[in-house]
């Protein structure tokens, strides 16, 4: 049997380490990072052609509903494509608010601006099997500074 001490430790080191922002996506209530599938790895600085990854990817099942993951404003669509690439999942937002500022892709948005709060609904994940089958699907996370988001997770 555990003492005591070890069991309150063990459950304040459980809530420190869990990031300050809420469920991303339905179905993945600890907002898990993509591993790594023949597309690549959903890490933050993973190996990208050119380049590395400068978000996460937050495992979203096509179709799923998408929350967002604080309080604030939607400051208006963003893509993480050029027009005309990707069509399919060619959309997302950037959100801004308590002391975040994040883009949000491969999102059909409930609306393009306006405020939200925590775990509000913020859009659905679009179909990211019609563009890239076999890819885990998720919900790219990135901050706008291009800075490491893990940790809010």
């Amino acid at each position: 049997m555990f003492p005591l001490k070890v069991i309150v430790f063990v459950a304040l080191v459980s809530i420190v380490a869990a990031g300050p922002w809420g469920q991303i996506c339905a179905g993945n209530p600890r907002n898990r990072v993509r591993g790594c599938d023949r597309f690549g790895c959903g890490h933050y600085g993973a190996p990208r052609s050119p380049g590395i990854h400068k978000g996460v990817d937050v495992i979203c099942r096509d179709g799923s509903i998408v929350y967002a993951p604080f309080s604030g404003v939607i400051g208006g669509r963003a893509n993480p494509y050029q027009a005309g690439k990707n069509n399919a999942i060619n959309n997302g937002i950037l959100l801004r608010g308590s002391g975040f500022c994040i883009h949000m892709f491969y999102i059909r948005p409930v609306r393009y601006s306006g405020r939200i709060n925590k775990g509000q609904k913020i859009g659905v994940m679009l179909p990211m099997q019609r563009v890239y089958r076999g890819m885990t699907s998720h919900v790219h996370v990135q901050n706008c500074n291009r800075s490491n988001p893990t940790r809010n997770l």
